[in-house]
């Protein structure tokens, strides 16, 4: 290695497994950008459920190894490429991909935002305006249910349907959590008596999606975000409501796809009525521990993330 090469500190996984294997490297060479590049100079990174899928080697897409995981970071614009010229070295920005970005994919941070809310937003913001505004189309007017509103991207959507007018019902956990989500957006903590909602945002589609079919409304629609195993239902719960159920990804989402929903939610940070809630911190260090606990610890509430 060159004598005087920056180095950092990073995450690798050379292995496929469990939460073990995310190793912390101390003598990573600092990336240099190219193009239409910037490097970000991290501060704070999101952890999301998906990323532990993909750890495990179980999920449908697999990085080759070794390599980094993760995807929301939030930091300040360390140096440019060639053509990045919407950006310049100091700029607060947050992105959904790695810390070496492409500059299409890097979005500005504003200053009412610190750098842990910054990390909050991507994966969770983004996921749940596709799932709401592009997959179910929602309507001012409309009811939309949020299971498992408490988390990331369950108050994401709760924000997001408060804003663009819907009735927002959810659910949650533990009883902290239940208080969260009505301080963000929420009408009302879902009570699994009522029945008749447009939109049900799941989370959890291999334990709920049985009742959510029975929940609908005519014409409904379960938008599902999170799965995490099989579930048997009677598609005949389906036929007589003519109800639909429809999946998301968020890399499924076109690169102008990613520029829309930046700019509503961008315009959301302005106005006032994004607020990343942060949830558990880890330091870098404990980034296994994270991963073990963002799947099996139940009645989370808000974003988990990483600091730097």
């Amino acid at each position: 290695m060159a004598t005087g090469q920056k180095l950092m500190r990073t995450i690798r996984v050379f292995e496929f497994g469990g939460p073990e294997v995310p190793k912390l490297q101390l003598d990573v060479a600092v990336p240099i950008p190219k193009d239409h590049q910037v490097l970000i100079k991290v501060h704070a990174c999101g952890v999301n459920p998906v990323e532990t899928y993909i750890r495990s080697g179980t999920y449908s897409r697999k990085p080759l190894l070794p390599y980094t995981p993760g995807s929301d970071v939030v930091g300040v614009i360390e140096a440019v490429g060639d053509n990045a010229s919407a950006f310049k070295k100091g700029d607060r920005v947050f992105t959904s991909k790695y810390a070496l970005a492409a500059d299409h994919s890097v979005y500005k941070l504003p200053e009412k935002l610190d750098f842990k809310q910054g990390a909050a937003i991507g994966i969770p913001y983004f996921t749940a305006y596709r799932a709401l505004i592009h997959s179910a189309r929602v309507k001012a007017g409309q009811s939309v249910l949020v299971h498992g509103a408490s988390g990331g991207v369950g108050l994401a959507a709760c924000q997001i349907a408060t804003a663009y007018g819907l009735k927002v019902l959810g659910t949650a956990g533990t009883e902290e959590g239940q208080k969260v989500v009505l301080q963000n957006g929420a009408h009302e903590v879902f009570n699994h008596r009522e029945k008749g909602i447009d939109i049900i945002i799941e989370m959890l589609a291999n334990v709920n999606l049985n009742k959510d079919l029975s929940l609908l409304s005519q014409g409904g629609r379960v938008i599902v975000v999170g799965n995490r195993g099989t579930i048997e239902i009677n598609p005949r719960d389906t036929m007589t409501k003519e109800s639909s159920i429809i999946g998301v990804t968020l890399f499924a989402t076109t690169k102008e796809g990613f520029q829309q929903y930046a700019a509503a939610l961008q315009a959301g940070m302005e106005i006032g009525w994004l607020k990343p809630v942060i949830g558990s911190q880890y330091p870098l260090e404990k980034v296994a521990q994270a991963h073990e606990n963002i799947i099996h610890s139940s009645g989370a509430t808000g974003k988990m993330i990483l600091l730097l």
